[in-house]
């Protein structure tokens, strides 16, 4: 079965896995794209439990503030090297996670991992940061967060 260069290009990107890995998984699920992502996806959570305990001493500042000028939110997003705190996938958690801060207003951490992301109800935000963790290769976690609203 030939598969195409787009299909593993397409899931290379979704996923963070090797190019040789997802042609293989392709091949062992005869080109089932769904099956093959389900297999890679729990293959790179697999490897983020393995990075949970690594030191994550660097890291960005993400800030979000709403339209109308009344709710901003700061929110530290921790990784291993400078390198990944600079990653448009670093960056684009940091916004996406103040986005989410700032919609549902959540009293910490915990809380804050456990919701639904707002963009894609099908992910929790712990889910989220796992898909960056997969495919940077890094341990990330959320550091501390604020939440400030006029009139509260």
């Amino acid at each position: 079965m030939a598969i195409s260069v787009d299909l593993i290009k397409k899931l290379r990107e979704e996923t963070g896995a090797g190019v040789m890995r997802v042609k293989a998984v392709l091949e062992i699920v005869a080109g089932d794209e769904k099956k093959a992502l389900e297999i890679l996806k729990k293959e790179g959570f697999e490897k983020v439990a393995k990075r949970a305990d690594r030191e994550t001493g660097q890291g960005i500042v993400a800030s979000y503030i709403h339209h109308n000028g009344k709710v901003g939110v700061l929110v530290s997003i921790l990784c291993e090297t400078d390198f990944v705190a600079k990653n448009e996938l670093t960056v684009e958690l940091g916004k996406n996670i103040a986005l989410q801060i700032s919609a549902m207003d959540p009293k910490d951490v915990k809380e804050l991992e456990s919701q639904e992301f707002i963009k894609d109800t099908s992910k929790t935000i712990s889910d989220l940061v796992k898909e960056v963790i997969a495919k940077t290769g890094e341990n990330i976690r959320i550091g501390k967060f604020a939440r400030i609203e006029v009139g509260k």
